[in-house]
């Protein structure tokens, strides 16, 4: 119960007064962002800014800036109890100041730390924060948050296109290391995925983070749009333009670890404050990184209330929740008498597991329509399930084993395909377990794994006929769908984050083909419920012919939901042509063919083909009818029926 305020001075709605301790000591203060941090305020009739921040154990904190010259002795923080909370108010300071926070630890040292929920940084190398004001951003979007609220994902179209914005594109030979604004990245972007097809951008290391060689996984600035590209209002500007154009917006989201940055989270008031204190908990030894401690209701809250601030205050449309495994398993990544196990003997973290349902419960049941989606590598059970069922309540997992699987069977030689046939088969018994993504993401195609056409076999040419059947397969596939950028156009080299894509190759033939196939297969996909309306649904997928496994063809059928349009695919997985291939179909209707890769604009032979096929009645396949269709070597045919 909560006691009414006994202090005599009325508290002001900025203050951090008694309320705001419980529910922050609780756990469940949904929007502490609006109170801690740097916040432009009136007091008195005069205008400055009111500075909050949690250090509990803390001897003394004053907050140092521009406004005061650095000064340790001039701005004093008051204490506040329970928590520890530290507030003063400053009229002289003001927007744009760069500002931290001088910590007196119990060992008598001082620290300088930027602010945990300062809304805008310095940009790196500067470690400072900086004051602004977020409370006014421009949104003229209302009718993609209203559409939003009625949006179902299992039923609707998802195809997502990973992008690391330091990296698409950048502007040539400027000093300034040439990236794009935010703004000028929104409309590149838009008009980029637009023609494509995409329906998502997924954008990788937007929170605050001192090394660009971490690609945003490591956070010192967890409410703070990266400065690297421009303001907070301009990424405001970004997410409000891209929603115009009806494109949602996905951001990585890091709760799993942060770094070690002296100006960041680790030891922030000279003791473990965001992490477990035991090391065994406390750090990931493969990543020098130190863990948040799920058990402090304050660390879970800083947390949570952060997936709400991108999703609510910045309009954001879905979290990747990065690493999760890290966090549900005490012994990842650790070797014996590394890790403590629970007080059960186990090695699940029961308090991640916790933290995940409460996250997923309040941000989905807060924002109908956004997805939280998990990057879990391993077999945890019910990552998409219920809460009430004992599951995390994550709307989408990453599928982390079909990936796998795909990439590893689309690197063999052709010859030995048939002798790895499961590897593209496995995945439906268990494709209906969870809710999935199919992902070939940036982790894919860096660390010397290759870019995913350096990944196929052969050379020169068949190495593209092999990609594109791979994206066929993937196209066709039940789950939402993923790819990192460049590898739509084919890109040679892997990725580098401190270079632009390599567009020029555009220019040639080969890469333009790949472009244009990956772009009609997403135009596909977008138009067809029948290719992500059943995608959690045994009925939406019937294999036709999955044990061809001297040829090394598939083929399989997608359906609606009202079974008036199907689709067929047949992809061929060997160089060989099947001149006398024959394809059974589950019933006796006409098959027009919507996609064929066989077209010169996909660099193929250019071959007239009929458009319409009339199944016979003839057995193959196991099944009654079908029809014949001339399959090239790689060659991939899509009927719709």
């Amino acid at each position: 119960m909560v006691k009414k305020n006994s202090t005599k001075t009325k508290v002001q709605p900025y203050e951090i007064g008694e309320l705001d301790h419980y529910l922050f000591g609780q756990g469940n203060h949904y929007e502490i962002y609006k109170k801690m941090g740097a916040h432009e305020v009136t007091k008195n009739g005069k205008r400055g800014v009111y500075f909050a921040v949690w250090a509990p154990h803390a001897v003394n904190v004053s907050v140092i800036g521009e406004f005061n010259d650095w000064d340790e002795t001039k701005d004093k923080m008051k204490r506040g109890e329970p928590l520890g909370i530290y507030t003063c108010f400053v009229p002289e300071a003001k927007k744009g100041d760069l500002y931290k926070f001088c910590i007196e630890t119990q060992a008598g040292e001082k620290i300088y730390k930027a602010d945990p929920f300062a809304n805008y940084a310095e940009l790196r190398p500067g470690t400072a924060s900086r004051i602004t004001d977020i409370s006014n951003l421009n949104w003229s979007d209302s009718k993609w948050m209203t559409a939003r609220e009625k949006w179902d994902n299992k039923e609707e179209p998802v195809s997502i296109y990973e992008v690391h914005m330091g990296s698409w594109m950048r502007h040539p030979g400027r000093e300034d290391e040439g990236f794009y604004t935010y703004r000028e990245f929104a409309e590149a972007i838009t008009k980029y995925v637009k023609e494509m097809g995409y329906t998502h951008v997924e954008l990788m290391g937007i929170a605050e983070h001192p090394f660009d060689g971490s690609w945003g996984y490591q956070v010192t600035g967890y409410y703070a749009p990266t400065a690297r590209y421009g303001t907070p209002e301009d990424f405001a500007y970004m997410v409000n333009y891209l929603h115009k154009n009806n494109i949602g917006v996905i951001l990585d989201w890091v709760p799993a670890h942060f770094p070690k940055d002296a100006h960041g989270l680790a030891d922030f008031d000279g003791t473990p404050t965001f992490e477990y204190p035991d090391p065994r908990k406390g750090e990931h030894p493969d990543w020098g990184t130190k863990v948040f401690n799920y058990e402090k209701p304050e660390v879970s809250n800083f947390l949570l209330a952060n997936a709400l601030f991108w999703v609510e205050h910045y309009h954001v449309d879905g979290l990747r929740v990065d690493a999760v495994a890290s966090m549900l398993y005490l012994d990842y990544g650790r070797e014996d008498g590394q890790w403590i196990p629970n007080k059960f003997g186990g090695n699940e973290n029961l308090e991640a597991i916790a933290f995940f349902k409460h996250l997923n419960s309040v941000v989905c049941g807060r924002n109908k329509g956004v997805m939280m989606i998990a990057e879990e590598s391993t077999a945890w059970p019910k990552v998409t399930g219920s809460p009430e069922d004992d599951g995390l309540g994550f709307t989408l997992k990453w599928n982390m084993g079909w990936m796998h699987d795909f990439t590893e069977y689309m690197k063999l030689d052709p010859y030995f395909r048939k002798n790895a046939h499961h590897m593209m088969t496995f995945s439906m018994e268990y494709a209906y377990s969870e809710n999935y993504i199919l992902v070939l993401s940036h982790d894919e195609v860096v660390h010397l794994k290759c870019s995913m056409l350096n990944k196929m076999p052969g050379e020169g040419w068949d190495k593209f006929r092999n990609l594109k059947a791979a994206y066929a397969f993937m196209m066709g596939h039940p789950g939402k769908k993923l790819l990192f950028m460049g590898q739509e156009f084919a890109q040679l080299r892997e990725w580098s984050e401190e270079r632009e894509l390599d567009w020029f190759l555009l220019a040639e033939e080969p890469h333009q083909q790949i472009q244009n196939w990956y772009k009609d297969l997403l135009h596909l996909y977008k138009k067809n419920k029948a290719l992500y309306e059943l995608d959690d649904d045994p009925k939406g997928f019937d294999w036709i012919n999955k044990d061809d496994i001297f040829r090394s063809i598939f083929s399989f059928t997608r359906h609606s939901k009202d079974g008036k349009k199907n689709l067929l695919f047949v992809c061929n997985f060997t160089p060989v042509d099947r001149p006398d291939y024959r394809v059974g179909v589950l019933r006796r209707k006409q098959c027009k063919l919507v996609l064929n890769s066989d077209e010169t604009k996909y660099g193929g032979s250019g071959e007239e083909r009929p458009l319409v096929y009339k199944p016979e009645k003839q057995e193959c396949d196991g099944q009654k009818y079908s029809f014949a269709y001339p399959l090239p070597g790689y060659g991939v045919a899509v009927f719709e029926y």
